[in-house]
């Protein structure tokens, strides 16, 4: 190591969770899609991160899905709104996990 500290980036991921006691996912629901924004040096951190995160919140994560960071997204054609964008900047000024959306599974 060179001592040089790698800089945080912002990574997307679509999370899936199944259900746990104390969830606070909605009655009826049988777990959830989470769109969240994590830092981290790598996507591997920010996975870890918010895996782990998402455990101290009662949620059980089963799935988790890298879409790349801003650069990546937008290299790829996505279309990322001002508030999108807001979020991901605050996951990165707070060294944070942002979970910007949770969409309910229902049978």
């Amino acid at each position: 190591m060179d001592g040089k500290k790698r800089a945080q980036q912002v990574y997307t991921l679509l999370v899936e969770v199944g259900r746990k006691t104390g969830d606070g996912l909605p009655e009826g629901s049988t777990g959830a899609a989470l769109m969240i924004y994590a830092s981290g040096v790598d996507e591997a951190e920010a996975v870890r991160e918010t895996v782990a995160i998402l455990k101290q919140a009662d949620m059980a994560p089963l799935d988790v899905t890298g879409h790349g960071t801003l650069p990546e997204r937008e290299a790829e054609g996505h279309e990322i709104g001002a508030e999108e964008r807001a979020l991901m900047q605050r996951a990165l000024d707070e060294n944070a996990v942002i979970v910007a959306q949770v969409s309910p599974f229902q049978d």
